[in-house]
Parts: C-alpha cells; structure tokens; sequence
C-alpha cells in the first residue's frame, strides 16, 4: 500500500490589477482589485435577466387594437337568419369579417417590473467584470474643466480606441464638465450612483474616473456597502 500523497494547499487567489491613465491614454498607476468581487466567471443568465427588465421597462405599453364591441357600426344584422344560401351572420363586425374587429389583440397596460435590490447590484458588477475581462473598461485619474470647452477632451476617442458608442462615468458630475463633455459624440455622459447594467453592457467602452470606480466598487462590494454617503441603487427603469 502506497503513502498517501500529502496535502497541497489551495492556491492563492491573484488579485486582480487595473491599469489607470490619463486623459491622454498613457498608463499612469495600477489598481489591485477584490479577486472574489472582480474575478471568476460571468454570471450571464442573472445578465439576460437584467436587461430583459430594463429593456421591458423602457416599452411604452400603449400598443391597442379595436375588438368587435370597439369597431364602430355592424349593429344591424345583414342578413336574415334563414333560406339566404348563405351561413349566419349577426354583425359586420364580427373578428371573421373584413374591418371587423381583432381577436386576442394588444391593449394598453402597465410592463413595468423590478429584479430584486441585490439582484440588480449583482448585475451591476458582472457587467463591469466582463467589460474588464474584455479590456473594455479604462480607469481615467481625473477630468476636470474649469470652464465648459470641449477642446481639451477632443482626442478622448482617439487615445482609447472608441469605435462606437461609449460611455463615460462620472462620480458628482459638475456643470462645466457635463458641458465640456456632452458634446462629444463617441460618449454618453452617466454618474457613478445611477449607472446600472443595461448601461454598461449597452456601451462599446467604460471610461470611469478613479473617484466614479471608488463608488462603483462600493456599489457592488457587500463589505464596503453603507460606507459611501448616496451610494443608491440604480433604478430599473
């Protein structure tokens, strides 16, 4: 009988790194992430579930059709019951005839319906945790404007490779900014308390400011959670 083998330890989690830069796309520091928040696999069914509620949510509801009692006229009978040939008739109106009225049809009603607080959280994250698997999620230390001009974030796309529409987050957006930064075309401008997942999984690219990550990752984190004044849940609509 052999000896038996000795016990390995399970390997350590490596923690997660992200890199932050600048506005002109040069890497300037790196962040070491939550391996049991930032890592593992990406939960896409809780995703599917997600932006099935969001994209529900932004349905108006008011597809309507006309039933036999809502089509006007067809009171009168066309034709008597018996000895005509033909088969029984009591309105034009009736589902079977031309310009009559429809059967199981739409009517307007309230589509409106939420995941759970915690459900909604968690897919929050794994929409980040994939964009950051992707590579498609960029750490900015800072934008600032002292006046609205747009000029200085012109070569944004550019220094991060946005092809298509992107978003940018922000953590307390201030006027001057939210004015220098809404008229580039390639982004959309969120905050960091409202952003939710349809959001990033909607977006080509994530440019987040560190202090925008910060609240994000207290968002999502339950050990950091209640610590961040306003951190509130998205809503789900």
């Amino acid at each position: 009988m052999s000896p038996r083998a000795p016990a390995t330890k399970p390997a350590e989690p490596t923690p997660v790194q992200l890199k932050v830069f600048n506005v002109q796309g040069a890497e300037v520091e790196q962040l070491t992430l939550d391996e049991a928040v930032w890592g593992g696999p990406v939960n896409l069914r809780l995703l599917s579930q997600a932006v099935a509620m969001y994209r529900t949510n932004r349905r108006a509801g008011t597809a309507s059709t006309k039933t036999r009692a809502h089509v006007s006229g067809g009171g009168k009978k066309p034709w008597k019951q018996k000895h005509t040939g033909r088969a029984r008739a009591g309105s034009t109106r009736s589902p079977l005839w031309r310009h009559g009225g429809v059967v199981f049809g739409p009517h307007p009603r309230a589509l409106f319906y939420r995941l759970p607080q915690a459900l909604r959280r968690r897919a929050l994250q794994e929409s980040l945790k994939g964009k950051l698997r992707d590579e498609e999620l960029m750490v900015v230390d800072a934008l600032k404007a002292e006046a609205p001009k747009t000029k200085p974030f012109a070569g944004l796309a550019k220094a991060f490779g946005v092809a298509r529409k992107s978003v940018i987050v922000l953590d307390e957006p201030a006027p001057p900014l939210v004015k220098s930064l809404r008229n580039l075309a390639a982004f959309e401008l969120r905050s960091a308390a409202n952003l939710n997942a349809f959001d990033v999984l909607n977006a080509h690219k994530l440019l987040i400011t560190k202090a925008a990550f910060e609240r994000l990752e207290h968002r999502v984190n339950p050990a950091l959670q209640g610590g961040v004044k306003g951190a509130a849940d998205a809503p789900a609509h």
